[in-house]
């Protein structure tokens, strides 16, 4: 509180929506203050190129002269460094594949990002996302619901999904009821520097990279096979035969005896299911898709074509200690299950099923069989537009 006003810093990341978000909070009365963070910095001198955080560092001060509010900057690469990207070394060393946009909400920009906004005074931080919390009392005390942003086609509250009450509570989204069209508009009359910007793509703060280049910083190169899988392979019968909760969430289990060879890679680590390209195997029917992985015999597992029965499984699992409820009232106890609404993926249409709590974890029977259930990603559970919990797919 400075001056008798809510004290807002906004993580001005170079980009529109966080601008707008500047603009939005002032134009509300809050005393706004501009904080830019970088978290990448490429100490090896390989990928600096690839992440342009001078030019984003630039716009950012370009927003908070315009919009005539303090302009602050914090250098978080080691944190980054050591909660996201060591993170994902080790999840693609294991075979899996993780969600750094996830880890780095989580870990630095409400966490690490966080820390330092109080410093400053924060009584909350504000970022670009487009999402929404609203608050509800139930039985006397306050939770903060994480609601999916308005705009359909930006929702990033799948993003958000591993957010605690006490993140959420300090957190706001002054962008989270708008449409895209409608924030550039605004940037435009505004004329803020970021106006016209394009959207960041790529690792979240690192940038568009060429992923097995990046894992080359710690993940060797390792020769191994390509061996193709297919359609009428006997485990696919048997795996639909399948009817108890652990058997329908085991991910199909491959050898290289089950195929054919058809090619050769450079590292199984390097790859993830469902990708197409990047094999470099031509002379198919139907392109080839990844349908599994193993990191210990060095196999890449594909299969021909979209509907390959390969990319689709009913069900996962979350081991115990990865299920998150991010509206912890709305736990319910081991042994019980109730129907939500899914997403394995950022921009995935909203998938019906149910969740089962066991002891041994959280398991996720789909309405349909899902595309691309991919061990390391996060699974989120929706009860209408509000967002649930989540939890890490185990394989």
């Amino acid at each position: 509180m400075e001056n008798g006003k809510t004290r807002v810093v906004v993580g001005l990341s170079g980009g529109v929506d966080s601008s707008v978000a500047a603009y939005l909070l002032k134009e509300q009365g809050y005393d706004v203050v501009g904080l830019f963070m970088r978290n990448w910095h490429d100490t090896a001198g390989t990928l600096e190129g690839d992440c342009p955080w001078y030019d984003d560092q630039v716009f950012a001060e370009l927003v908070a002269r315009r919009l005539d509010i303090p302009f602050h900057f914090v250098d978080l690469s080691e944190q980054y460094r050591a909660r996201v990207v060591d993170y994902m070394f080790a999840e693609y060393g294991r075979g899996r594949t993780p969600n750094p946009d996830v880890l780095c909400n989580r870990e630095i920009k409400f966490d690490a990002f966080l820390e330092e906004a109080l410093k400053l005074g924060a009584d909350y931080v504000a970022t670009g996302h487009y999402c929404r919390r609203r608050d509800e009392e139930v039985g006397g005390r306050v939770y903060h619901r994480l609601l999916a942003g308005s705009d359909p086609n930006k929702d990033q509250s799948y993003f958000l999904c591993q957010l605690s009450q006490a993140q959420l509570a300090r957190a706001m989204f002054p962008i989270g009821d708008m449409l895209k069209p409608e924030v550039r508009r605004i940037a435009a009359e505004q004329q803020l520097a970021t106006a016209k910007r394009k959207d960041s793509q790529g690792i979240c703060f690192v940038g568009k990279v060429d992923l097995p280049l990046f894992l080359q910083q710690k993940l060797a190169p390792r020769q191994g096979d390509i061996v193709e899988i297919a359609a009428d392979w006997p485990g696919y019968a048997e795996a639909a035969a399948r009817t108890g909760l652990e058997e329908l969430a085991l991910p199909y289990r491959y050898t290289p005896a089950d195929g054919v060879k058809v090619g050769e890679h450079n590292g199984a680590h390097y790859y993830t299911i469902g990708q197409r390209k990047g094999l470099g195997v031509s002379g198919r029917a139907e392109p080839l898709f990844i349908i599994a992985t193993d990191t210990l015999s060095n196999t890449v597992y594909v299969g021909q074509g979209q509907r390959h029965p390969g990319l689709y499984r009913r069900a996962l699992r979350i081991l115990p200690g990865d299920v998150h409820w991010v509206s912890p009232d709305r736990r319910f106890a081991a042994g019980k299950q109730a129907p939500f609404s899914f997403r394995i993926r950022y921009r995935q249409p909203l998938q019906g099923g149910v969740l089962h709590l066991r002891a041994d974890g959280a398991y996720i029977v789909f309405d349909s069989p899902q595309r691309g259930i991919t061990p390391g990603q996060f699974a989120a559970w929706y009860a209408g537009e509000e967002l649930v919990g989540s939890g890490v797919i185990a394989e």
